[in-house]
């Protein structure tokens, strides 16, 4: 069974266990943002009980190992388009947009969170998590009593295990198909836009039909009662000719 020295120290073991995301609030709740996946530097403070400062510093000493937990940040176009930041200033009721003054936001998914529960030394909480962790292990790999519950006592545990890993991709889901349902009503609108344009240019093409066939039938008609130029020959030629006798 590892240690928690070693669980502190080793990259590999940490990874090992980066699963166990349920292990965060069987220890504490973890307050995640509005969109039900990430939490801000701010709440990973707050929920190991340390000043921002400290997670600032744990992150630039592990960056490429939290990066890989699912640890990013924010920039630009980014920051104003993300769901978590959208969901955030919404429920505050300040609409779409983000803070004023906003330049950049680290966003930390669960793995990420129970990362740094397994690198911070200087936590109760991190030291909880950390314990929880191990213990469990150990009493998932102990032995029962009575072997012949061996086969049920692992297939109950693999059925919770499941039961938990189904529950947070459950909660995970929800969002997705709440962004999903969104986009869907978008493309609905502008679909029924276009169905409304192309009417009116049905509506304007048929009227223009109309109005250049009548046109034709109007010219048509000066044209018959135009006289035509070769009955007006003989009278031009009659007409010179009096003139020259004059």
């Amino acid at each position: 069974m590892p240690t928690e020295i070693a669980l502190l120290e080793s990259r590999a073991l940490r990874a090992d266990h980066l699963g166990r995301v349920d292990v965060l609030d069987k220890v504490k709740a973890l307050q995640l943002l509005p969109d039900g996946l990430h939490v801000t530097t701010d709440g990973v403070a707050q929920y190991f009980g340390i000043h921002r400062e400290a997670v600032h510093s744990l992150v630039r000493r592990h960056r490429d190992e939290l990066a890989s937990s699912g640890m990013f940040t924010l920039t630009g176009d980014e920051l104003r388009e993300h769901e978590a930041v959208v969901l955030t200033t919404s429920s505050r009721g300040g609409g779409k947009g983000y803070p004023q003054g906003l330049v950049r936001l680290r966003l930390f998914p669960r793995r990420a969170v129970l990362n740094i529960a397994m690198l911070l030394r200087d936590s109760e909480v991190a030291r909880r998590v950390r314990s929880y962790l191990l213990d469990t292990e150990e009493q998932h790999r102990a032995p029962a009593s009575d072997p012949r519950f061996d086969g049920l006592d692992r297939r109950v545990t693999q059925l919770e295990s499941a039961m938990t890993e189904a529950g947070h991709a459950l909660q995970e889901l929800g969002p997705v198909l709440a962004r999903m349902s969104d986009r869907l009503e978008v493309v609905s609108d502008r679909l029924e836009s276009l169905d409304r344009r192309l009417d009116a240019t049905n509506r304007v093409v048929g009227a223009m039909s109309v109005r250049l066939s009548d046109l034709s039938e109007d010219t048509a008609e000066i044209k018959h009662r135009l006289p035509h130029p070769a009955d007006q020959a003989p009278q031009q030629c009659l007409q010179r000719r009096r003139r020259r006798r004059r």
